[in-house]
């Protein structure tokens, strides 16, 4: 019979050998995360200040100013707007498109509500250019709407509605709201009714991230809009290129801080509420510490 003191000395032994490997492998995972990012964060920091400095080649000992900020605030911001105007016109084509279209096919079983949400997402599969040069073939003739901004605008709800509609498929699908619906129609619930107390309060969370969605990727679409665009309709991504082409760097960076602010509170609120990539949210479950620690 075997002492519990022999089979504890070993497994001892085996913890303090693994202490220092673990130790390594930890510090070489930190140091990889760092080198990563690193890679990813010096270049941006680096844009930034050279928005910032008096001159860009003799670096923060030129000074800091706010110069270029306002330099391209006041030459391009008919960009700015323009961009924003958008933005804000593929967001409401695509809820008032992509929400409908996301709860029907949720709803539907069928193969060929599959086959329409594939084909949906041709839009993402083929390169914008590709889809830029579509519209310009068909819409193209048509010289008071190629002149125009709403041209840019079907460009971007063809790109972006995918994700609208994806969006909100995916959350509609997750709480079975046709089970839900045929519960309440079985107590005289209207469709009206349905929709203002089962559906949309169910399918927000789709909602919301799929706007988040269409508006970051609508500011900062580049491709499509590049080959949709004319000299009197310049987005925000069009004037930077510009800016970075033709203008001193400091013009370009000061450019890219006004991107930045424009985009980063939108990819911050993506993040904080699990948007992941295709604009679907990861639903999670809060618990309940009361519950948790409450004893039967």
């Amino acid at each position: 019979m075997t002492s519990p003191l022999s089979t504890t000395v070993p497994a001892v032994r085996s913890i303090r050998l693994h202490q220092p490997m673990r130790f390594w492998i930890t510090l070489l995972q930190a140091l990889l995360t760092g080198l990563l990012c690193a890679f990813l964060i010096v270049p941006m920091v680096m844009s930034v200040l050279a928005g910032l400095t008096v001159n860009y080649f003799r670096g923060l000992s030129s000074g800091l100013t706010l110069h270029w900020i306002t330099t391209v605030l006041s030459t391009y911001s008919d960009s700015v707007m323009a961009s924003l105007y958008v933005a804000a016109a593929a967001l409401a084509i695509t809820l008032l498109t992509g929400v409908p279209a996301g709860y029907a096919l949720a709803r539907s079983q069928t193969r060929v509500s599959r086959l329409i949400e594939e084909m949906l997402v041709l839009p993402i599969a083929v390169p914008g250019l590709a889809s830029a040069l579509a519209i310009l073939a068909i819409y193209g003739g048509f010289s008071v709407f190629r002149n125009s901004l709403w041209f840019i605008v079907v460009g971007h709800v063809v790109f972006t509605l995918p994700f609208m509609v994806r969006s909100v498929a995916a959350v509609c699908a997750s709480v079975d709201l046709r089970t839900l619906e045929e519960g309440a129609a079985s107590l005289g619930a209207s469709f009206r009714q349905r929709c203002l107390t089962i559906v949309l309060p169910n399918a927000w969370p789709g909602v919301l991230a799929g706007a988040l969605t269409v508006v970051t990727l609508s500011l900062g679409e580049f491709n499509l809009t590049w080959m949709l665009h004319t000299p009197d309709t310049k987005t925000l991504p069009v004037g930077l290129a510009d800016a970075y082409a033709s203008m001193r760097i400091e013009i370009g960076s000061a450019y890219t801080i006004i991107f930045f602010a424009i985009t980063m509170p939108l990819l911050i609120a993506m993040q904080m509420l699990g948007v992941g990539p295709g604009g679907t949210v990861n639903r999670k479950l809060q618990r309940n510490p009361k519950a948790e620690n409450a004893k039967p």
